[in-house]
């Protein structure tokens, strides 16, 4: 069974932003959204052009125009990258999403499999901190018992 937190519906709503929105705009310049995100315009178009961003608007001079979804979106998607999750699976992601709620179980899935893989990690990590600690303190005994000589 996998242990589970509360669950939580504001997740991308609650995620850390460089930059506050400001209030009651809800249309933005690829470099806005650099700002905000800490994405480069390189990086934001690369996610539109593999299909990892849902369509994004355009204004008349065919300038991407960014709304709050899609900057909860890439909120998101940087929580997936910080998972270790694989770009072509956060498209296939994606493209569930677009299809809707007969994807339900397959998307599920696949966050519980990427979710295992950060358990996992997060163990690997607490072992590797273990052995530092251990190594620090080797090295404050010695320090202090060449202190006492």
């Amino acid at each position: 069974m996998i242990e589970r937190t509360p669950a939580r519906t504001d997740l991308c709503a609650a995620a850390p932003r460089a930059h506050p929105r400001p209030d009651g705009q809800d249309r933005y310049t690829i470099s806005e959204v650099a700002a905000f995100t800490g994405l480069t315009a390189h990086t934001l178009r690369w996610y539109e052009r593999i299909g990892l961003m849902p369509h994004i608007d355009r204004s008349h001079t065919g300038q991407r125009r960014f709304s709050n979804r899609d900057l909860d979106w890439l909120a998101f998607v940087g929580k997936l990258r910080l998972t270790g999750m694989p770009v072509a699976d956060m498209v296939t992601y994606a493209e569930m999403v677009r299809e809707g709620e007969a994807t339900f179980e397959a998307r599920a899935e696949l966050l519980e499999r990427t979710r295992r893989d950060v358990l996992q990690r997060i163990a690997e990590l607490q072992d590797t901190l273990a052995v530092l600690d251990h190594k620090i303190e080797f090295y404050a005994d010695a320090r202090t018992a060449s202190e006492r000589v």
